[in-house]
């Protein structure tokens, strides 16, 4: 039976420390028009209204940047995908940068908010700061924090004013659900840049990474038997692919913060695959493609674009 699949399209990129993410959606559409496959035309595409004006001003919270803005986008994105998930079989979400995919995640329980929810988190970096402990500010680096409802209190160092504490507390109590899921439903593929407190918190909660190396030990297949026995008590799964997951020697550096010794685009490729089979998997999320930083002129989008047909095309058989 022919599934029914929604694009949703996430131009946001106020979390990021580095411009250029909103443009990564229709930088791999333009790859679509210009391969002619037109695989956006295959399905309805559905907007997220974004609030990037806000980047044209300073912000006055320094350790949640914007963080007004992302409440008002994880809004947005609950609105648009506990919609479509009631619609569709499937969501493939093309966003900019990292810092919304909490709000996705958000969309997804509040959708089935009596379902256990399991997520894939394929990415370079952990995301689990929150305003308490972020060196930057940067609220990319925080949605796994958000959707955890952790504040990692133990190795606070930052002191936050009342506003960026409600616009935080906001985050992770959206709809009335915290946390939006346990931590041991969660897995991590691919980190290879944690600060120490990330660190700590992931060990606190017993969140282990799969690192490129012991994928490569011991084989991408007994990896993905590992994590299906992980989901397996799980009704749903979420997958979250942020592309610097991926080696810039064998893509490109056209993402906000590249890291080396990453995966190859053939390994992201089974591993997505794979997951694009199982039913279970409600929703796999693009993230952080950025041509303005591409110095391949457009290759990372090029990839991801690739990427992105295998899921669709592997969806619509399973």
């Amino acid at each position: 039976m022919k599934k029914s699949i929604a694009y949703i399209i996430n131009d946001s990129e106020i979390t990021a420390g580095t411009r250029g993410a909103s443009l990564g959606p229709g930088a791999i559409r333009v790859v679509d028009d210009n391969l002619r496959k037109y695989l956006f035309s295959k399905y309805p595409i559905h907007y997220v209204p974004t609030v990037n004006f806000l980047l044209d001003k300073p912000t006055p919270y320094p350790h949640g940047k914007r963080a007004d803005g992302l409440v008002v986008i994880y809004r947005n994105l609950v609105d648009v995908i506990t919609a479509q998930d009631k619609e569709n079989d499937f969501l493939l979400v093309v966003a900019g940068d990292h810092g919304a995919a909490g709000g996705t995640v958000s969309g997804l329980k509040l959708a089935n908010p009596d379902k256990k929810l399991g997520v894939l988190w394929i990415d370079a970096h952990a995301d689990i700061h929150s305003p308490y402990t972020t060196p930057s500010g940067n609220m990319h680096g925080m949605p796994v924090a958000a959707i955890l409802n952790e504040d990692n209190l133990d190795r606070k160092h930052n002191d936050i004013d009342s506003e960026t504490k409600r616009h935080w507390n906001d985050l992770k109590n959206i709809g009335g659900i915290a946390p939006k899921v346990a931590p041991e439903d969660f897995a991590y593929i691919g980190l290879r840049d944690c600060e120490e407190e990330e660190l700590y918190i992931m060990d606190k909660l017993g969140m282990k990474n799969i690192s490129v190396d012991e994928l490569r030990e011991v084989g991408v297949e007994s990896i993905l038997s590992r994590l299906d026995e992980k989901f397996t008590f799980c009704d749903e799964v979420y997958v979250s692919f942020d592309v610097d997951s991926m080696d810039p020697e064998l893509t490109s550096k056209g993402t906000g913060t590249p890291v080396p010794h990453g995966l190859s685009p053939a390994e992201a490729k089974q591993i997505l695959q794979h997951f694009a089979k199982n039913p279970k998997v409600k929703c796999i999320e693009f993230v952080e493609v950025n041509p303005c930083l591409d110095e391949k002129v457009n290759r990372m989008a090029e990839i991801a674009y690739d990427l992105i047909a295998t899921v669709v095309e592997t969806v619509e058989n399973r």
